[in-house]
């Protein structure tokens, strides 16, 4: 037996190709299989974010009063 597997970006199409598929001579089954969402990383286990918790605890943090102020500290 082969399989063909088919990439259909239009998920209101996929309905009409799977029609279509099952009118070819030879064919026995159709499946629809949707992509599986991508997992949600845990950020607080980045280095990154480990980082940043470092610099709160070390009091290495800026809180700005307006917009003006922050571009005032970023840019000098």
């Amino acid at each position: 037996m082969a399989t063909i597997i088919l990439q259909i970006p239009d998920e209101t199409l996929v309905s009409k190709v799977k029609q279509a598929c099952k009118m070819l001579v030879g064919v026995t089954s159709v499946k629809i299989q949707k992509d599986a969402k991508p997992k949600n990383k845990d950020v607080t286990k980045t280095a990154g974010f480990r980082e940043a918790m470092e610099d709160v605890k070390n009091g290495r943090v800026y809180q700005a009063d307006s917009v003006d102020d922050m571009f005032k500290k970023i840019l000098g």
